[in-house]
């Protein structure tokens, strides 16, 4: 006879039912399997369903059946944990090896922040009154990345080499970054896609978006900063990624949702939506264990819909497993900047970290980012972290 546990978890757990994230886990000897989270208990969810498809060693082929499916899961999750669960379904959060929770198809990053673009516009268009670019209010502004470069949180982050060119070189050099930066983002995993010639419409994204990871864009400031233009960023964002291990369900967050802030001008009909929504979801950023930002990504301009039906309408093909960024997370406050290059405003104003004086990454360095949200019946979720360390660069010149 299967043995079975009735699980308790505090009410103030940040993993309660009204959460119930997704991610992928392993055990000494087995190979990854797909979980939740409840409390401090992953539960295995082909043991706990006696279903195959959480059998795997990632959320695709879960992802690919499509949201109703994905209501139905939820809901069946939740029933079963109110009740006896088999303890083989059972493992502590200590115990086990958390892995990227999904195979990710394809990558892109947005800049979705006003309060970022325009901190930036004024870092590197000092002269110009208008801080933001003529295009930036009228589409969702963003690059393509490189899928195989997100890691999962933990994963130790090499310091990117590269050529740059600071204002007083004569000419490129070659070497580690020397500006070595983050970028605190929210990144939404896409569980059904679009053929080719098909595009997603602003009204229809959320049956698309299956959930929300916390995402960190390492950026080398000085690399990106020589090779950017005019095409964009490239070897200055490509090096990683890092994702949280847990999917919060967009289906976890209903009571999340509030308006983005008023678009002016008036957006072009694809990108129109009766409420453009976004997210009340506030961010923390710890260097060296040292809170040193607040970000919250209810103050982003673009709303997440708009952002996948901009990155559709050429009719681009989507799959399973496409992960898009939002772009750095900033309020209008200093303490709210989700880069260091904002926070110490391009390296002239120093942070205090650890007693002294900071601006840009240095190896041995941990950045962690962790972020909470409303939840149904006036809980809080969370998201678990991101966290990454800086070890030095393996290439010289």
């Amino acid at each position: 006879m299967t043995s079975t546990v009735r699980l308790t978890v505090p009410a103030d757990s940040l993993f309660g039912l009204t959460n119930l994230p997704y991610g992928v886990y392993s055990t000494p000897g087995r190979t990854p399997r797909v979980a939740t989270r409840y409390g401090d208990h992953v539960i295995d969810l082909a043991v706990l369903l006696d279903e195959d498809v959480f059998a795997r060693p990632s959320l695709n082929a879960f992802m690919a059946e499509g949201h109703s499916r994905w209501v139905e899961v939820r809901a069946a999750i939740a029933e079963r944990l109110r009740g006896e669960v088999p303890a083989e379904a059972v493992h502590e959060l200590g115990a086990v090896t958390l892995h990227l929770p999904f195979e990710v198809a394809d990558y892109v990053d947005f800049y979705a922040s006003e309060h970022h673009a325009s901190n930036l516009g004024r870092l590197f268009r000092p002269d110009n009154p208008e801080p933001l670019l003529p295009n930036w209010k009228h589409l969702p502004v963003g690059y393509h990345g490189r899928a195989a470069s997100v890691v999962v949180s933990g994963t130790d982050i090499v310091r990117p080499c590269g050529q740059r060119k600071g204002p007083q070189d004569p000419a490129p050099v070659f070497g580690p970054s020397t500006r070595l930066d983050i970028e605190a983002e929210l990144g939404f995993v896409l569980g059904t896609g679009s053929a080719m010639g098909d595009t997603i419409g602003a009204e229809d994204a959320e049956r698309h978006i299956f959930g929300v990871v916390l995402f960190n864009d390492w950026s080398a400031r000085d690399i990106q900063a020589w090779e950017y233009v005019p095409l964009g960023p490239n070897l200055g964002k490509s090096f990683a990624s890092t994702i949280s291990p847990w999917v919060v369900p967009l289906l976890a967050l209903d009571a999340a949702r509030v308006p983005v802030p008023p678009q002016e001008p008036a957006v072009l009909p694809y990108l129109r939506m009766d409420q453009p929504w976004g997210l009340d979801i506030d961010l923390t950023v710890a260097w060296n264990g040292q809170v040193v930002s607040r970000p919250p990504y209810a103050a982003m301009y673009w709303s997440p819909a708009q952002m996948l039906a901009h990155q559709t309408v050429n009719g681009a093909p989507s799959r399973t497993g496409d992960l898009f960024a939002s772009g750095t997370v900033s309020g209008p406050e200093k303490e709210q900047r989700g880069a260091f290059i904002e926070l110490t405003w391009g390296g002239k104003e120093p942070v205090t970290v650890g007693g002294r004086p900071r601006t840009f990454l240095e190896d041995g360095d941990e950045v962690v980012l962790t972020a909470t949200a409303p939840g149904a019946d006036g809980t809080r979720i969370g998201f678990g972290e991101a966290r990454g360390r800086i070890t030095a660069g393996k290439r010289q010149a």
